[in-house]
């Protein structure tokens, strides 16, 4: 649970920023820590929530019967930000005394989820073939995990890939991605390495790609320089470009770069509370703004909508978290009785969108343990709850 910073900024390395409770400053001043590149630059100071309250008179049942209020769950769930919005309006919001609303907080595993969205964006310039190899973009190794599998496969988690998702991992090949990504201390004699050169070099299972849904991020980052390639435009340029200014982000964003400037697509983008909800806005109205323009084309938020390999879900190591559920395009669908959709990170950052609602809920978090089952499902019961209270 949150607790009164008692540490110093001295105390901060590139060993420990995950780490509660140096997580509580470092995940909104991440640009301190890992060379970043700006999306967009900070705006004018927003306005106050017109009538502040709502949050505060909401009570919720977890599973198990256990009865909280919502600010009894944001203390016991470590939560630093919470955005409540419906129709581009935030109805009510939540900072935690140790956060700056105005500050890029990192949105880990979302970045997925916007990723996803912009290669949609590429899809729909012509650009880019979501039915194309990995290799028709992005040189990799024959015989690489990656050099047969198609865009698709890395969009829906579909990659038959030999890799191991471990947070904690400090000596394995997780380590070695993040030592990549300059989010890890390099080892002593260690040869520094790209993205890519990690990316292109992972092996594969036996069994087809296309088959079976397997979380690895890697996915992700590789999608990251397919899109580029596809584009012939920076990551972080062209998500500033084609999505996030247009669509009315008016806080400052940037995204973690490594050493030769390649973009942490699954994991890296820094951005404000009330933009994220503005960004699940966008989703949930089928990427068209309020004014009428279509940043995202319909048909490919209807795709990610209506669509998702159930047979590959279930086959999948995810299946257990929303055993109704599917993936698609970077999304989750959470299978319940209002098409409920989801937007996921580790350290318990949120997405919630009720279609039936209208409700778009933005959590930003630092929970100690990056990935915890539990939480998961306690956060899902709360959410859908709260997105049904409004």
């Amino acid at each position: 649970m949150s607790e009164q910073q008692t540490f110093s900024r001295g105390d901060i390395t590139l060993a420990n920023w995950r780490q509660h409770p140096f997580s509580q400053w470092s995940f909104q001043n991440v640009e301190e820590l890992v060379p970043t590149a700006e999306i967009t630059p900070p705006g004018a100071p927003e306005d106050p929530v017109a009538e502040p309250g709502l949050i505060a008179s909401l009570s919720v049942t977890l599973p198990g019967g256990e009865a909280r209020t919502a600010l009894e769950h944001f203390r016991l769930s470590y939560a630093d930000r919470f955005v409540v919005m419906r129709d581009g309006v935030v109805l009510d919001e939540w900072l935690a005394p140790h956060a700056e609303a105005e500050r890029p907080h990192i949105i880990y595993s979302i970045s997925k989820s916007v990723t996803g969205m912009l290669a949609g964006i590429a899809v729909g310039d012509g650009k880019l073939d979501p039915d194309a190899k990995v290799s028709d973009y992005v040189e990799v190794k024959r015989g690489s995990a990656y050099h047969a599998a198609h865009v698709r496969d890395l969009l829906d988690m579909t990659v038959s890939l030999d890799f191991v998702e471990n947070y904690l991992d400090t000596k394995a090949d997780f380590d070695r991605y993040r030592r990549a990504m300059l989010w890890n201390p390099e080892r002593k004699g260690g040869k520094p390495e790209t993205m890519i050169e990690v990316l292109a070099s992972l092996k594969r299972h036996a069994h087809p790609h296309g088959t079976v849904y397997y979380y690895a991020s890697p996915n992700t980052d590789m999608l990251g320089l397919v899109i580029e390639a596809a584009v012939g435009q920076r990551f972080h340029s062209y998500l500033a470009d084609r999505l996030w200014a247009p669509m009315g982000a008016r806080g400052a964003a940037h995204v973690t770069v490594e050493r030769v400037g390649a973009a942490r697509a699954a994991g890296g983008i820094c951005v404000t509370a009330r933009d994220l909800a503005r960004f699940g806005q966008l989703v949930l109205d089928g990427g068209v703004t309020s004014d009428g323009r279509e940043l995202i084309p319909q048909a490919w938020v209807a795709d990610m909508r209506a669509n998702g390999n159930r047979e590959a879900w279930v086959k999948g190591n995810d299946a257990h978290v929303f055993p109704e559920g599917r993936y698609r395009s970077c999304w989750y669908d959470i299978g319940d009785d209002r098409s409920s959709l989801a937007a996921i990170g580790i350290h318990g950052q949120w997405i919630w969108i009720d279609p039936l609602s209208r409700i778009v809920l933005a959590k930003m978090s630092s929970r100690p343990m990056p990935s915890d089952d539990a939480a998961t499902a306690a956060e899902a019961q709360f959410l859908g709850q709260v997105a049904r209270g409004f």
